[in-house]
């Protein structure tokens, strides 16, 4: 790794709310070479940082210095949906002001480097959600950047292409920053950790791997909270002392007068011990009680070089079953759950009347006009007033001052947590999940993955990280990769 800074930030304030900042007097450099991963609670502001970097924000005060002739790459969460009628050449084309004459050995190129095997003239919203984030990554290559930036590069990809990822990441030579919430990703090969506080608005630098790093930050919690716990204790004797001798003549009220001013620079001592992030609280989704078969799936469509061919299955789910569904990228898992959805896939029925429940990977659910209030109360089951339908969202942190917001604005962990919000107040007799820990902070899987468990109503999930779905209690294995 080299000595050379490539990117500052000087004290940098940043708001997108008047004298609200989300960033405040932010500073830390980042030196060539490193892989660093940026980490913080949802809505911290760890997005908005790639921004600045970026340039595609301005700080309202601060500088953002990137070293002479640095080149900048972004490979984004999720593929915008104005882009979805592009051919994958297209998408790719956009990365270049001026098109260079050898772009299709170049996009060739990229798109081994992340493994990503479709056929070009494919338009970009027919890929599977694993394609998509490799695409986005693909397209970050396309421009050899000098800092690599990826927002959540896991989301949607399977075992192999992780494990692909990681490889790639390793041995690239130049300087990567990551968000991501996929703990033992980040610890295959970061460096160092960005900690972007939600409480002071400020960033802190460690050095190490992801563990080492989260170790250190609890540790560092608890010397301060136990010096905080001394000096309270040394505060708290001395002004029983001063008033005591306060109300005492000569030398002794001088002495308490002293006590006094000892106590105020005491106060003054006290370290801001950083608080943790935040956890939803424990949740239960409520079921519509149904009686008899609520869904029979009698043949599905798996895609294999991008033909769909039908296979016979027999399954029948009725209340508290849950089918997990799985295969690898582009086999058409989520095609499979978005038909279902819509009520267009073949040889599926779903019994009449059932409220179904669907969380999107591309929350494709939410309308982004929307403000967030108006989403949560669209999707309330009959009988859940105003006041639960808010208790329920503060649950999910999603509390007053993000009610009048339109969901455009909220970041994707927060978009997360407003559909699981949803899904809660809807109370659902079928309830179809698509990656639901895409996005969400690693913190909250575990509560999610309990209340997936205890929930009473038929449950199709896919999934690629088993830690999670071992916590869940599964009835039927429908892996598309396996069919015949």
């Amino acid at each position: 790794m080299s000595n050379n800074v490539v990117l500052r930030f000087e004290d940098v304030v940043f708001e997108y709310t008047v004298n609200k900042p989300l960033l405040d007097e932010a500073s830390f450099a980042v030196r060539e070479g490193s892989k660093i991963t940026l980490m913080g609670q949802n809505g911290a502001g760890k997005s908005t940082m790639f921004g600045l970097i970026r340039g595609d924000l301005k700080t309202k005060e601060g500088k953002v210095h990137i070293g002479d002739g640095v080149s900048i790459g972004s490979a984004m969460q999720t593929v915008d949906r104005n882009d979805f009628e592009l051919t994958v050449e297209d998408y790719f084309k956009r990365a270049y002001e001026e098109v260079p004459r050898n772009v299709d050995v170049a996009i060739n190129q990229a798109m081994d480097a992340v493994n990503l095997v479709v056929k070009k003239d494919l338009k970009v919203g027919f890929l599977s959600g694993g394609q998509q984030a490799r695409l986005l990554l693909a397209y970050a290559l396309l421009q050899h950047p000098d800092i690599l930036l990826l927002d959540e590069p896991t989301n949607n990809l399977d075992q192999e292409g992780i494990e692909h990822l990681i490889s790639f990441l390793v041995m690239y030579d130049k300087t990567v920053i990551v968000i991501s919430h996929d703990a033992d990703f980040l610890n295959c090969f970061t460096e160092g950790v960005l900690y972007l506080d939600i409480n002071t608005r400020k960033v802190e630098k460690y050095n190490g791997d992801y563990y080492t790093v989260v170790e250190e930050i609890s540790k560092r919690i608890e010397r301060e909270k136990k010096k905080n716990a001394q000096l309270e204790k040394r505060i708290q004797d001395r002004k029983e002392k001063a008033s005591k001798f306060a109300f005492k003549g000569g030398k002794m009220r001088k002495l308490a007068k002293k006590m006094k001013d000892e106590t105020v620079e005491m106060e003054e001592n006290k370290v801001e011990v950083r608080r943790e992030d935040k956890i939803i609280y424990p949740f239960v989704i409520p079921n519509q009680d149904i009686v008899g078969d609520i869904v029979k799936i009698d043949s599905v469509k798996v895609i294999r070089n991008h033909e769909p061919k039908d296979k016979k299955v027999e399954i029948v789910m009725r209340q508290n079953t849950r089918l997990l569904i799985s295969g690898p990228n582009g086999i058409g898992k989520s095609t499979l759950l978005r038909n279902l959805v819509d009520h267009t896939a073949e040889g599926t029925v779903i019994k009449e009347d059932t409220v179904l429940g669907y969380y999107s990977q591309d929350f494709s659910t939410l309308n982004y006009d929307d403000t967030v209030f108006d989403s949560l109360e669209n999707a309330c089951a009959l009988g859940v007033d105003t006041q639960e339908m808010r208790r329920v969202a503060a649950g999910f942190l999603i509390t007053g001052n993000l009610m009048g917001r339109t969901i455009a604005e909220l970041s994707e962990g927060q978009k997360g947590l407003l559909s699981f919000a949803r899904l809660v107040v809807m109370q659902p007799g079928l309830l179809v999940l698509d990656e639901p820990t895409n996005h969400i902070n690693f913190r909250h899987i575990p509560i999610i993955a309990k209340a997936l468990n205890e929930y009473k109503g038929a449950l199709i999930l896919i999934s690629h990280m088993p830690d999670f779905v071992e916590k869940i209690r599964m009835d039927e294995y429908l892996d598309l990769g396996k069919l015949k």
